[in-house]
């Protein structure tokens, strides 16, 4: 099955689609260093079969997608620049020069994929954003109904209502749904939540809901409190749960007197990074590339790292540098040092084999900015089995 990626990135739901069995046509990203990390790695062959991979370094506002097909495209796949509506960013939404929300809508209508995968952030749900994402929504359910010159998007919003309610539309359309998806239900080792919105050309008669989580925090607090594996796993001596660990007891007897859960543990920081040699600030390791240790990190108020037994808190690119109170590693002890940019690609799901362009800071901005790959298959897998359910367009 045939993609295109948008908004590309350094590689997380491109890699992620790839790996559910979707080959991209294109790729497309503005940053240059980001591009720089697709090409190394596409060159490289870093992942088997995406050295055919055709990164296009463009502005995603002047691209004609039809270079990439016409009427056979199974997928379009993305995530818009989320800073106009990150909890981060300065909320400016709809009127920030960098929502690329439109865009996302009109490579749907131009290529009118099977179906379509837009992921964003938490921060698209807030109370000040909602008729915004509803806007959104409904754009890619009719978006072939384009806003009129002149036309302010909430009345925009108001003709896509009309036509929603009336339940009937002869032109194409998709049926779309949306979830908000923690990373670490489905194993990945951070705690990020986004926003995907799935939708399926209507005319394939296709029906989909989200995959259900595969992991669970109740899952690793019994494997911590109930069974001791955790500990037993990793060659540690068991721990009080009333040691740094917000249980209540109703919740600790719960867990006691039930039966181990059917999902798995989270997977937290110490398992992520648990056959990884300790990193050093003299040298680069020479098994792992991109993993070396950068000094200097410090703890203070609303910086404090993320606990080693724990999947690590959401890594955030920010808008000057590196916001390191969600890139450090805080053990027991008190101590807390940086991720390095190796590290903070096992947290975000990327293999080792991919490697990161790019100074330190880039690097990890590329990151914060990234989809965990192990996300991003888990929903593409779930979309790709649908799609070759019935085959065709």
């Amino acid at each position: 099955m045939n993609s295109i990626e948008l908004f590309t990135g350094a590689g997380g739901l491109a890699l992620g689609t790839h790996q559910a069995g979707f080959r991209h046509r294109g790729l497309v990203e503005w940053n240059e260093d980001a591009c720089d990390t697709l090409r190394k790695n596409a060159s490289a062959n870093a992942v088997p079969g995406i050295d055919h991979w055709r990164i296009h370094h463009a502005d995603i506002r002047i691209l004609p997608f039809n270079m990439f097909g016409n009427g056979d495209m199974d997928l379009v796949a993305g995530g818009a620049p989320c800073q106009p509506f990150s909890l981060g960013g300065k909320h400016r939404a709809q009127d920030d020069a960098r929502n690329m929300f439109p865009e996302f809508v009109r490579a749907v209508r131009e290529l009118r994929p099977r179906a379509f995968i837009l992921e964003n952030v938490k921060g698209l749900l807030r109370a000040s954003f909602r008729n915004y994402f509803e806007y959104i929504k409904l754009q890619l359910t009719y978006p072939t109904l384009t806003k009129k010159h002149l036309e302010d998007w909430t009345d925009h919003l108001a003709r896509l209502e009309k036509v929603h309610t009336r339940g009937r539309f002869p032109g194409v359309h998709y049926n779309v749904v949306s979830q908000l998806l923690n990373s670490a239900n489905y194993g990945v080792p951070q705690q990020r939540e986004r926003v995907f919105v799935v939708g399926f050309r209507a005319d394939t008669g296709l029906e989909w809901n989200f995959p259900e989580p595969t992991h669970s925090e109740d899952a690793l607090l019994w494997d911590k409190y109930i069974s001791g594996d955790y500990w037993k796993r990793h060659g540690l001596s068991p721990r009080d749960p009333g040691k740094g660990v917000a249980l209540s007891s109703v919740r600790m007897r719960d867990l006691e007197d039930g039966e181990p859960l059917k999902t798995k543990p989270w997977v937290t920081i110490r398992d992520a990074l648990a056959d990884m040699p300790a990193p050093r600030a003299d040298r680069e390791s020479k098994e792992f590339s991109n993993h070396r240790l950068i000094p200097g990190a410090k703890v203070y108020p609303g910086h404090t790292g993320s606990p080693i037994d724990q999947p690590s808190k959401t890594l955030k690119a920010g808008v000057h540098g590196v916001p390191g109170g969600e890139n450090m590693i805080a053990y027991e002890d008190g101590k807390v040092r940086y991720l390095t940019v190796r590290e903070a690609a096992r947290v975000q799901t990327f293999p080792d084999t991919w490697h990161f362009e790019g100074a330190w800071s880039e690097a990890m901005r590329q990151l914060g900015n990234a989809v965990p790959v192990g996300l991003a298959e888990v929903v593409a897998k779930s979309v790709a089995a649908k799609l070759e359910s019935t085959g065709g367009h």
